[in-house]
Order: structure tokens, then sequence, then C-alpha cells
């Protein structure tokens, strides 16, 4: 099993940029992994990947130095099994409000004796050609990502990253300001939004928790770096292909206009 080098640069307190793919495709996973970002996280909450989907993207991510990372549907251990069966180097659960939850979660992701997880890591341990190391290396090298996005989980956001084992807190910036009352449309900075990741980020600096965000210009990521966050999400693969195609589009629109 390979070293788990995201996990170990957010123990250390350094930053990492990632990107969210929404559009399930392996093709796009190649390419964003191939242009370097440090991890990618494979969305299956909000669209209608299934397992084999994903397998499929991660294999494409092979042969890049890039961590995978899985956004399951739900804290199913079974999802979160599924994911780091099929090759997943992290997973991120959303919705996780309470302490108990989470290490329910973390529990998931290990073996015993620290944790359930069950043995079975058929593409993951390279289809049983690398069982024993595998084994041997897997607790320390699954990096465990929770969304921050209810106004529970942020009243608990001391205990939940207390929890041994927990690695990131990523604020989720739609759910939270739903959970706050807040319109989502506003942009950003939401008031209320910014009292729980700096919350957040105090917390996660006492327990060791990296806490991350979603940034949408480079003077937002210089801003969050400046703050403390550490896990940082630059953009998707679908507002890739949509701020391009409209910039593309933009400039050459005048041609055909009249």
């Amino acid at each position: 099993m390979r070293t788990n080098w995201v996990r170990e640069r957010l123990h250390s307190g350094q930053p990492t940029i990632g990107c969210t793919m929404g559009l399930g495709s392996p093709t796009v996973a190649e390419l964003l992994a191939r242009v370097g970002y440090h991890w990618l996280t494979i969305e299956m909450e909000h669209n209608g990947l299934d397992s084999a989907q994903v397998q499929h993207m991660l294999m494409a991510m092979n042969g890049t130095e890039t961590i995978p990372i899985v956004r399951v549907p739900s804290s199913d251990p079974v999802f979160i099994q599924r994911a780091l069966d099929t090759g997943a180097m992290g997973i991120l659960v959303p919705m996780v409000k309470t302490a108990d939850e989470a290490r329910a979660i973390v529990s998931a992701t290990r073996y015993p004796p620290d944790g359930t997880r069950s043995f079975g890591a058929l593409r993951a341990s390279q289809y049983t050609l690398d069982n024993e190391d595998y084994f041997r290396r897997a607790n320390d090298n699954i990096l465990v990502a929770f969304i921050l996005e209810t106004k529970e989980a942020v009243e608990n956001v001391e205990a939940i990253t207390a929890v041994p084992g927990v690695d990131v807190l990523y604020g989720g910036r739609f759910d939270l300001s739903l959970s706050l009352g807040v319109d989502p449309m506003q942009p950003d900075p939401l008031p209320e939004n910014e009292a729980a990741l700096e919350r957040a980020l105090t917390a996660g600096q006492k327990n060791g928790v990296a806490i991350g965000y979603h940034c949408g210009t480079p003077e937002e990521m210089h801003q969050r770096i400046e703050q403390g966050f550490t896990f940082l999400c630059y953009a998707t693969d679908y507002n890739l292909i949509v701020d391009a195609a409209r910039g593309q589009l933009a400039s050459v629109e005048h041609l055909f206009s009249g």
C-alpha cells in the first residue's frame, strides 16, 4: 500500500489543494490527476454514481501521486467499506453531527483491534497480491474527513475533533448556511458561516484536525491559508468546464451577433 502523503502533510500543518469531481467521468479523473492536484474527491452524495463507476474513476487515477477520496452518500458502513475496498485512500462523510457518529465512522475505516472494518480489500490490496502489506498499513493510511454542515455539528465541533482518527473537517457552505438560517445564494463571506468556521479552526488546531473549505479564487485561497485552513478545494470538474466554456464563447460570440 502506498503512503497517504496528503494525510501526512495535513498532520504536519501544511496546506493541500484538491478538486471535487461530480461528473462521474474516469477520463476527467485521469486528466485532473495528471494535472497534479494533491487530492481528488469523487462525489457520490449528490449524483447517480454507483460503486462500479467509482471503481473505474479510481482506476483512472492510478500511476499518479494524487490521493483519491470518495465522498460517500452517508455514514452507512457499507458505503465506507465499498469505497475503501475499491481503492479510495480517504472518505468524506456528510452530515456528521456528533462525536458518537464520528467514532463509529472512524471505526468503520479501521481493521480490528482498532475498529470494525471487515477484511476483503479486493482492488485496494491488488486483488490479494498485496494483502498483508495493505492489512498492516491501512489503519494508518486512510484519511477520514467529515463535512461540517449543520448547526448541531458546530455545537459539537470540539467533541468531534477530539475523536481519535478524525483527520479533516470540511466546511459545507450551502448546507451549513441553510442549517444556520442563512441564504446560501449570498456571496461569501457570510458572518454566521465565518463564525462557525472560526470555531472549527480553533477546535481543529487544539486537537490536530485539519479544517477545509472550497475556494473560488486564488485570493480567497491565500486568505484561507493565512487563516489556518489546510484542506482546500479549488473548483469542481463541472465548474472548470462551465467557466472555460463561458470564457471561450464570450471571446467569439460577437462574430455571430446581428
